[in-house]
């Protein structure tokens, strides 16, 4: 696990001499690899990291080169079938030189060209450097299925440059610190600026299971190489449900066996629910003792902290208690935001726990995330064939209708009337209707809230999410509508939240976090079965649930979903009240919004108006912080 850049400059200003460049780069980047940097140039192009050594621990150092010194790479991540891909090289007359898993990349490299990336199982982002033929070189960057581990780049003015992260990027003194405005437009949204785009202007995310190409004549091009939609089943061939729960198993076992493959010890992030619950036990069953981390939160609920006790003491496991007082924690908020690369809503949490599991001589973790989106834990598993339905007939409906309904709606001032109101007076698909439900804010109070100058430079671009998961509302998704949300939670809430804020904020302590129910193969599998397979059992997640019946206490796929929540509305009333009423109002200086719509906005939320949710101010609040801390504007 490490932090990567690089950058190709054929500019003759001395501040962008990539030498220099990289260093300044790789230097913002040290809590991603405090172990060790590594350094290479040639000519015009220059490739850094910053490693957080798991594997290989004394030879593994980056950057990695061929035998011959002309394919050079960079790695952030982890490939975990590594060792079964190197006894294939080896084969094939390949020699290495360490044990890591990025000499694999420089070698598949060789032999496959950039289809190298097809055979890798793991969470990665890299790129490589080829300069076999003379006079001309490549640069391959190429970034995992899912997207776990970040991957950000900036082409213009002569300059190509890469980096974990946008902070990285800016350090180069070559990327403009311009805000791109349709980013703020659509983070208003989701908490969370949607890839590709970021708050930067021009600055890219390469999107999950892509590659990007850069050649020496300067041309820039990328491509998909894998899309989980591609496997939901179109025919309605007869699956037994006992060879499903065989091979899910199998799958597993498999997945949770590769992701403790480690030169350091591995724990588990246990939150008492099914989904770590899993992990720890494949874990266990694989003959790994790892040490299981838990939160208790003074004033959580007894039964929550009993579940993590519960299930380590059923599967032998010594089980850490992270003791975590609020108003303690609340100090830890200013520190959290300065962690964030990129802004979000989220993500607080995920900084304290990686800061308490660090502290406890953890170095690499495995968590349960995916687990929801996969197997069906969220309320729009359950709920979506009704929706269905319901939007069905909403199409029927004259306009006329819907938009005195969307009135009546409004009229009522709850927390989800104004959304209600949008879908009831715009849309009429799933997709649709599914990214107005994930917004902060919707559009009409987006409308509402930013600077009139502003508007006009958004455009009038299709919702990024409405447009990512149209390809979901198909003909097949009557039999396979848990695969549609899958691909939905998974592209869009799990990408652009969950996994941004597990790898910032865990990299901010130089923890390396695993998520073993995100193996490629395992998701391929899973989507490719009907719903009444998942949707099998009493209870949740239940194809889950009884893929691992036996490894577990009967009582843990009972356990109600719970998580760790921070007491963000008591906070905000007190001690961080003068906090977010500074960056309210400095928000409202910049241009950005207009501030007669803030203020009103946290007078609703203090007087405890039910249309307004401290989550809505707080993203505000983030945003401010953000463009403060990083000069952009």
């Amino acid at each position: 696990m490490c932090g990567i850049a690089g950058i190709v400059c054929a500019r003759p200003d001395v501040d962008a001499r990539p030498c220099d460049v990289i260093t300044r780069m790789v230097d913002t980047m040290v809590h991603r690899g405090p172990d060790e940097r590594g350094i290479f140039a040639d000519a015009d192009v220059a490739l850094g990291s910053c490693r957080l050594a798991v594997i290989d621990l004394e030879n593994g150092r980056q950057p990695i080169a061929n035998e011959d010194g002309n394919v050079t790479v960079v790695h952030n991540g982890e490939i975990y079938n590594f060792e079964a891909l190197r006894r294939e090289l080896e084969a094939a007359g390949h020699r290495f030189r360490t044990r890591s898993d990025t000499e694999v990349i420089v070698h598949a490299y060789e032999q496959w060209g950039r289809d190298c990336v097809r055979r890798f199982a793991g969470m990665f982002a890299f790129a490589v450097h080829d300069r076999r033929v003379r006079g001309q070189w490549r640069l391959l960057l190429a970034r995992d299925r899912f997207g776990i581990k970040p991957l950000y780049y900036y082409a213009g003015d002569g300059v190509f440059a890469f980096a974990s992260e946008v902070r990285t990027l800016l350090a180069s003194r070559i990327v403009p610190r311009r805000i791109d405005r349709r980013a703020v437009w659509d983070y208003l949204g989701y908490q969370s600026a949607p890839a590709p785009r970021t708050l930067v202007e021009n600055v890219r995310m390469l999107e999950p299971g892509h590659w990007l190409d850069v050649t020496g004549d300067g041309s820039v091009s990328s491509a998909c190489y894998w899309n989980l939609a591609d496997y939901v089943a179109e025919a309605d061939a007869p699956i037994d449900a006992s060879a499903a729960l065989t091979h899910v198993r199998q799958r597993l076992e498999e997945s949770v066996a590769r992701h403790l493959i480690s030169d350091v010890p591995v724990g588990v992030w246990l939150s008492g629910g099914l989904d770590s619950a899993a992990v720890l036990a494949l874990a266990r069953r694989a003959g790994a003792s790892p040490t299981a981390f838990t939160v208790v939160l003074d004033g959580m609920a007894p039964e929550e902290s009993a579940g993590a006790r519960e299930t380590a003491r059923a599967l032998d496991t010594e089980l850490v208690e992270i003791g975590l007082t609020p108003d303690a924690e609340c100090e830890q908020v200013v520190a959290a935001l300065a962690a964030m690369d990129q802004p979000t809503g989220d993500g607080v949490n995920t900084y304290i726990i990686a800061r308490a599991v660090r502290a406890r001589g953890a170095k690499v973790a495995l968590s349960g995330l995916g687990g929801d989106e996969l197997f069906g834990g969220y309320p729009s598993f359950s709920r979506i064939r009704t929706a269905r339905r319901a939007l069905r007939m909403l199409e029927a409906t004259p306009s006329s209708i819907r938009r005195a309904a969307a009135r009546v709606a409004r009229s009522i001032r709850r927390p989800a009337s104004e959304k209600i109101a949008t879908i009831l007076e715009d849309h009429a698909s799933l997709p649709a209707a599914y990214s107005v439900l994930r917004q902060v804010f919707t559009p009409a109070q987006r409308h509402r809230l930013l600077d009139a100058r502003w508007l006009e430079a958004i455009g009038d671009d299709e919702d990024p999410y409405s447009t990512a998961l149209a390809a979901t509302d198909t003909a097949r998704a009557d039999r396979a509508t848990m695969a549609a949300i899958t691909l939905a939670e998974s592209r869009t809430y799990m990408h652009d939240v969950l996994l941004r804020d597990t790898d910032q904020m865990s990299m901010a302590h130089g923890l390396e976090v695993r998520v073993p129910l995100l193996d490629h193969s395992l998701a391929e599998y899973v989507v490719s079965l009907p719903d009444e397979i998942k949707l099998a059992g009493r209870w949740p997640k239940g194809l889950l649930l009884e893929s691992v019946r036996g490894l577990l206490p009967e009582t843990v796929g009972r356990r109600p979903k719970s998580g760790f929540v921070l007491p963000f509305d008591r906070w905000m009333r007190g001690p961080l009240r003068s906090f977010c009423e500074l960056r309210l109002t400095r928000l409202g200086s910049r241009g950005v919004v207009r501030p007669d719509t803030v203020s009103r906005l946290w007078t609703d939320y203090l007087d405890g108006q039910p249309t307004v949710s401290w989550s809505r101010p707080w993203t505000l609040v983030v945003l401010d912080e953000w463009l403060e801390r990083n000069g952009v504007a």
